[in-house]
């Protein structure tokens, strides 16, 4: 089943890599417009070419998402070139896992407060468009203990209630919240690709937790997203949907 989004504008927000990059990717070949920011000029602009190739809108631009002034102009500018918001991606995750206040500030002003100011900033183009539509991203670590990693899982279980709460207050906007919490998603240059390099012990750990026998893609999160930010998801909102490979069984 092929998913069609043409005409749709879309912004993700830490877009350049990972499942940001699937993402954007994916959104640009089912025909949306896409936006994309981070902090590394290099691969933003290597991940806007290849939305570029897609034929559609394609803009990228550097934004430190833990800078609260940085992203309601970032917002800004990316509605003024995509001529509009249809949909706001907010996947940027600023990975803190030191239980000390480095680790803490780091999570909690990436991946919680960026959402909430992204959010925020998009709001009055999301209520101009017919169906917007909001997919934060969280991960499995909000739903369980993460004695590794305590601030990474407890802002991702706050990501999950925003969502909720969100959900419920934008309704009557027509606007649709959801999330998705992957489970452990391998590629070139992440954190499972540095744990299989420099922690073998760990990754291995990993890997036989999954039933599978490996770790996900970004794709498969892409996937995901797309269908949750598609019309053929128009009744679904307040959502949180593991995309695991049943890592959590």
């Amino acid at each position: 089943m092929k998913i069609e989004i043409a005409g749709q504008r879309a912004i993700v927000a830490g877009g350049s890599r990972g499942i940001g990059r699937a993402i954007a990717l994916a959104f640009a070949e089912a025909g949306a417009g896409v936006s994309i920011c981070a902090r590394g000029a290099e691969a933003l602009q290597a991940t806007r070419g290849e939305i570029a190739r897609h034929g559609g809108i394609a803009h990228a631009a550097v934004c430190d998402l833990s800078d609260a002034a940085a992203i309601p102009r970032y917002i800004a500018e990316a509605a003024d070139t995509l001529g509009g918001i249809d949909i706001l991606v907010n996947n940027a995750s600023g990975f803190g896992t030191s239980d000390d206040e480095a680790g803490w500030a780091a999570s909690i002003s990436v991946d919680l407060l960026a959402t909430v100011r992204a959010t925020r900033a998009a709001l009055p183009y999301l209520e101009k468009s017919e169906a917007g539509s909001i997919l934060n991203i969280s991960s499995i670590s909000g739903f369980r203990a993460s004695v590794r990693t305590p601030p990474y899982g407890a802002v991702k279980a706050a990501v999950l209630e925003y969502t909720l709460t969100q959900a419920a207050a934008l309704a009557r906007k027509n606007i649709r919240v959801n999330c998705i919490a992957p489970g452990s998603i391998e590629f070139p240059g992440g954190t499972w690709a540095r744990a299989k390099a420099n922690n073998p012990d760990l990754y291995g750990r990993i890997l036989r937790s999954i039933p599978f026998g490996r770790l996900g893609r970004p794709e498969e999160i892409a996937q995901v997203a797309l269908f949750l930010c598609s019309p053929l998801a128009s009744w679904v909102t307040g959502q949180n949907i593991a995309v695991d490979g049943g890592q959590m069984l």
